[in-house]
């Protein structure tokens, strides 16, 4: 697809602006991944990862970028015996998780429609 796509960005000035007007709608479709609690959660089809063909998945960064990150550390890391385990039921924790989603897909929403503003804007100008 990418290389496809790059043929018809062209060479022109308006090229990268085409590329990533292009590349976003290509991938505003793609299916967010969620959070949620493994031991509130039964359908084990949810725990694999489709792109890297992995049955079980856990997605985390740097703890210092979202609240979601922190959770999924402490509980690796008590998981591991590398610290005392989470005061958190599985209940509290598929709350969390459901909070962090919804967060995520307002923030996201967002994000969208500033994109759609500037889209439209920057039509209106070149038309």
């Amino acid at each position: 697809l990418q290389k496809s796509l790059n043929g018809i960005f062209g060479a022109d000035k308006y090229s990268r602006a085409r590329k990533e007007v292009l590349t976003y709608m290509f991938s505003r479709p793609m299916q967010m991944a969620l959070y949620f609690c493994t031991g509130v959660v039964e359908d084990e089809t949810l725990f694999r990862h489709y792109a890297l063909n992995v049955p079980f998945y856990t997605h985390f960064t740097s703890p210092i970028r979202r609240y979601a990150d922190i959770i999924v550390h402490r509980l690796l890391s008590a998981s591991l015996g590398a610290s005392s385990p989470i005061r958190m039921g599985k209940e509290d924790i598929q709350r969390q998780a459901e909070h962090c989603n919804d967060r995520k897909m307002a923030s996201k929403r967002v994000q969208e429609l500033s994109g759609d503003l500037f889209f439209s804007i920057f039509v209106r100008v070149r038309a």
